[in-house]
């Protein structure tokens, strides 16, 4: 049930998973009470992920460097601020990326310098074992999610390899939902978050029936609700989430669970939503992806759920 004028009212119905049998918990990487998993003298890193994500959040100054040496697919990177600036370079050339902006990496080989710093996210797939193995929450998913289908990436972007950057400050438009883009295997939602604290007479409960959405906090306070169903087998039940992390920090949400974010700060309070591989429903609304002329949809029968 989303809240009062919220767009994801407008969805459309997407066809029911099976009923579950069992649950995942939620995860929660609250990367400023924890070590960074990789330190130097111009970086600090930090890893969580999900079952199909991985959440890298650094903080970086001129001079890092960032390589991916035989990354199995597109990764994404995300600057969430005005005034960092990093150069993306593949074999077939480089782009540079400077403020709030969204860029799309192909697979094989690449690097980021920063030229300017400040945070950098950067998202990949769970293929990309060397960073799985690294992440703070791990453990969490030695076991997979029984409701969350084995990872199938979308179509390849038009035009071949190169890198794809746009930009993270398009303005709002009545009737789009966020500012959403989307590569061949992860979508983002770049919000622009919201001063003082959520309403609490105004949340936006709802739930997922077979993917994860990855919250990331980047600005504020959140309680993350959570309630999952009831089902005959009583032994899966599991009691509600009402979790609270500061940011920076990521709760990785798990399909069915009913979820809902709560900012609580008095000042910024923003989130990024993530999702691997991109959503079907977001997709089929005219005009919310805003790269969607990029990275065509699957068609029925290669299976775009």
């Amino acid at each position: 049930m989303y809240g009062r004028n919220d767009l994801r009212a407008s969805l459309a119905p997407q066809p029911r998973a099976p009923a579950p049998t069992g649950f995942k918990k939620a995860s929660y990487a609250r990367f400023y009470d924890e070590a960074p998993q990789e330190r130097s003298e111009l970086a600090d890193s930090w890893y969580a992920r999900g079952q199909t994500m991985i959440v890298g959040y650094s903080e970086a100054k001129a001079g890092a460097v960032f390589e991916r040496i035989g990354q199995p697919d597109e990764y994404a990177i995300i600057l969430p601020d005005d005034g960092v600036e990093i150069e993306i370079g593949i074999a077939e050339g480089s782009m540079v990326a400077e403020g709030k902006s969204v860029a799309f990496v192909p697979a094989g080989d690449s690097s980021v310098k920063v030229l300017k710093g400040g945070r950098i996210l950067r998202l990949f797939t769970a293929r990309a074992e060397d960073l799985a193995q690294k992440c703070c929450n791990a453990a969490d998913y030695a076991t997979d999610d029984p409701n969350v289908p084995p990872l199938e990436a979308w179509p390849d972007p038009v035009g071949g390899r190169r890198v794809r950057v746009y930009p993270g400050d398009v303005a709002p438009q009545q009737g789009r939902f966020g500012r959403i883009y989307r590569g061949s295997t992860i979508m983002v939602n770049f919000g622009d978050g919201r001063v003082g604290p959520r309403a609490p007479d105004n949340l936006s409960p709802h739930h997922h029936d077979d993917f994860e959405q990855y919250s990331i906090a980047l600005d504020g306070d959140y309680i993350h609700h959570l309630r999952w169903p009831w089902i005959s087998d009583s032994t899966q039940w599991i009691a509600d989430d009402h979790e609270r992390c500061a940011a920076p920090s990521v709760a990785v949400i798990p399909p069915p669970a009913t979820h809902t974010s709560q900012g609580i700060a008095p000042g910024l309070n923003r989130l990024l939503d993530a999702f691997c591989p991109p959503r079907l429903d977001f997709s089929l609304k005219p005009g919310w992806v805003l790269n969607a002329d990029d990275y065509p949809m699957p068609s029925p029968k290669e299976g775009a759920e």
